[in-house]
């Protein structure tokens, strides 16, 4: 898993409520497509016409939002199936952090398995950040901090948020559910050590 700490970068504003897994990726991708050939077709419905020529009014197919790897969205951003191709395909379309005043719960727990950062905001706040990118597009950037658990506006303002202290350091670290495990070998050792001397009969 590729780790976050500090990412400066161009912020898509998609403030639509209810964003669904398959908004984000369509079912039958998955069928033909490995997870790591899902970037192309993020948000497809979206950004293509019926004929296969891009849709010019979406943001993602607009100057500078083209090359932005932070999407603005609005309550419950990923909800609907719990297909954790959402995320591959998002981080392969080349997005590291999605900001929002809340997720669905499990597009929220493969995001972190994942290595892309979802940062909870109230919605004033994202709505904030999307109008500060809209009033200077080009030269405008969001200033997402781990680390500081921080979000700095393109005006300068300095936003906390909050994220699980593991979730952090995993993040931090680029450690996924096997390495975080394998760190705490010593640990888990040492009880295995401990549990067979108290309770043989068990280890048989």
């Amino acid at each position: 898993m590729e780790k976050f700490d500090k990412l400066s970068a161009i912020a898509a504003p998609i403030m639509r409520q209810n964003i669904d897994t398959d908004m984000v990726i369509r079912v039958e991708r998955l069928r033909d497509l490995p997870p790591d050939k899902l970037g192309p077709y993020a948000f497809e419905s979206w950004r293509y016409k019926p004929d296969g020529s891009e849709a010019p009014e979406f943001v993602l197919n607009r100057p500078p939002y083209r090359e932005a790897k932070i999407i603005l969205a609005a309550d419950n951003f990923g909800c609907g199936s719990s297909r954790e191709a959402a995320v591959w395909s998002l981080f392969g379309f080349g997005i590291r952090c999605v900001i929002a005043p809340s997720f669905g719960p499990i597009f929220y727990n493969n995001c972190f398995q994942n290595g892309l950062l979802p940062v909870t905001l109230p919605l004033e706040e994202v709505e904030q950040l999307a109008e500060e990118m809209r009033a200077s597009p080009g030269n405008a950037r969001l200033t997402v901090d781990l680390e500081t658990c921080t979000v700095v506006s393109p005006t300068g303002r300095v936003i906390p948020f909050k994220v699980d202290a593991r979730r952090q350091r995993a993040m931090l670290n680029g450690l996924d559910d096997i390495a975080q495990t394998m760190d705490r070998r010593e640990e888990i050792e040492a009880w295995q050590a401990a549990d067979q001397t108290a309770r043989p009969w068990v280890w048989l």
